[in-house]
């Protein structure tokens, strides 16, 4: 069977906070083969902890988007990313980085005017994960890495697998700890945010119990659905904040997953001259008007009437499947923004995606006669561009520094102008670079409907 555990457990993420239990939040995904990645997608609901005035807002729900990657050194786990510190069978120890999703939004009620707004972060840390036939015990720490909430937290769980054939069944218990730092951002209430109703409120430090089942079930080789489940308690001392109303915790998850190479029987594989391939791209341009479907893709390449503004970036490149036709990787790229021309400096963001690139073959040698690809995955942005804060003000809708990620890719070999070996392996074209909401549905990406584009020139070579 697939490691489903890993596959069922990445759609927890989006409500890691706001559910408090990590070990439905945290995907352990060292038992996958070296090499596998995934792409999915999960449906969540969760329990509201927050003081609410309507009995709809109880509960939260989302969409969200699943990029999981197991390489030698590195993974990605959707919104958790980190190095392999030590990877054996019976012991792990990794640097992490995870998305911490808590949020609170002063305009959602009127009873929280005057509060100010409660963001999401980003945690860093470390993290060990022990395993036998008795189980899987998993510890970390992790402080704010963002300045926002500024606070620590400390982690112990432990789950236990159960397979029936393609049925998967793993039942969990963890407790967590969050410093006062922590607890105080998200569920206090300063002296300036007081006032008739809403007193001031310093809860100081908080522990959270939390249990549950995960379940899943493998259609076949690479595709796996799951249905999950946790409950837990609320601390005494957030219990008693009032903008707390939640007495107890709840949340469900439902989602699936498509794996792409080195697991069990792969539908493609390396070619064995390739097993080591990795690549790198660079590439700059320019904001685009038009998006990258319905415009871009027919050949509309206008620049932005929005903002007029440059965009450079390096790409890291890993072979995950090679097949006749089309290869499968894994990638990370980095990407400046040049905007102090439009007031918004100079800044970065980040992207993690998985790429299909397919070939057109000369049908008389075989060889490439061109490329064209497609990537999706996950962006993050320090700031946001320009482009997307001038075009969500301009229709009154939300902005967010994490959102999808698409890319799209055509390009040439450059041997077939340049006959220098240093080159063999190089290819220049077009990359089209896309940030983007899932139309509004997913408030793990800030429930945004809409984006921006980038229209690049670029060098891509293959390394073995």
């Amino acid at each position: 069977m697939l490691p489903t555990r890993a596959l069922l457990s990445s759609c927890l993420l989006a409500a890691a906070s706001a559910f408090a239990g990590q070990e439905v939040t945290e995907i352990p995904i060292s038992d996958w083969p070296t090499g596998a990645a995934a792409l999915g997608a999960a449906s969540i609901g969760v329990q509201n902890l927050y003081y609410t005035t309507d009995d709809n807002d109880a509960w939260k729900t989302d969409l969200i988007p699943l990029v999981l990657y197991n390489g030698k050194y590195i993974f990605f786990r959707g919104t958790a990313a980190g190095i392999h510190v030590v990877n054996r069978d019976a012991i792990e120890l990794n640097l992490l980085a995870r998305a911490r999703l808590h949020r609170l939004d002063p305009g959602e009620s009127e009873f929280f005017e005057g509060l100010e707004a409660r963001e999401q972060s980003l945690d860093g840390g470390a993290e060990i994960r022990l395993r036998g036939k008795w189980g899987e015990l998993q510890s970390a720490w992790l402080t704010d890495t963002l300045g926002r909430h500024r606070g620590e937290s400390a982690e112990l769980s432990y789950r236990y697998r159960f397979d029936y054939g393609r049925l998967s069944l793993t039942p969990f218990i963890s407790w967590e700890w969050y410093d006062d730092d922590l607890t105080n951002y998200y569920f206090g209430v300063s002296s300036d945010e007081a006032q008739p109703g809403r007193p001031e409120y310093t809860p100081g430090s908080s522990n959270w119990i939390s249990a549950g089942l995960n379940t899943s079930y493998a259609l076949n080789d690479r595709t796996t659905f799951f249905a999950n489940m946790g409950f837990g308690d609320v601390d005494s001392a957030v219990k008693d904040s009032p903008i707390v109303d939640a007495r107890n915790r709840a949340a469900f998850y439902v989602g699936g997953a498509y794996v792409f190479g080195n697991a069990l029987e792969p539908l493609v594989d390396y070619a064995p001259e390739r097993a080591s391939e990795w690549s790198w791209r660079v590439n700059f341009g320019y904001s685009a008007e038009d998006n990258v479907i319905g415009g871009i893709e027919q050949g509309v390449l206008d620049g932005s009437t929005h903002a007029d503004t440059r965009i450079g970036g390096i790409t890291i490149g890993k072979l995950i499947a090679a097949g006749p036709r089309a290869d499968i990787t894994g990638r990370f790229a980095i990407l400046r923004h040049f905007e102090a021309k439009d007031g918004n400096g100079r800044h970065n963001s980040y992207a993690m995606y998985i790429m299909a690139m397919s070939r057109g073959l000369e049908a008389w040698s075989r060889e490439p006669w061109f490329r064209w690809g497609f990537g999706f995955g996950l962006s993050y942005a320090g700031k946001i561009p320009i482009s997307e804060l001038r075009e969500q003000e301009k229709e009154g809708k939300n902005t967010s520094h994490l959102l999808t990620y698409m890319e799209m890719q055509l390009d040439v070999p450059v041997r077939r102008f340049i006959k220098a070996r240093a080159v063999r392996n190089c290819f220049a074209g077009v990359t089209v670079v896309h940030r983007s909401g899932i139309f509004g549905r997913s408030n793990l990406l800030g429930d945004v409907s809409g984006g921006s584009d980038w229209i690049t020139l670029h060098l891509e070579c293959a390394r073995l």
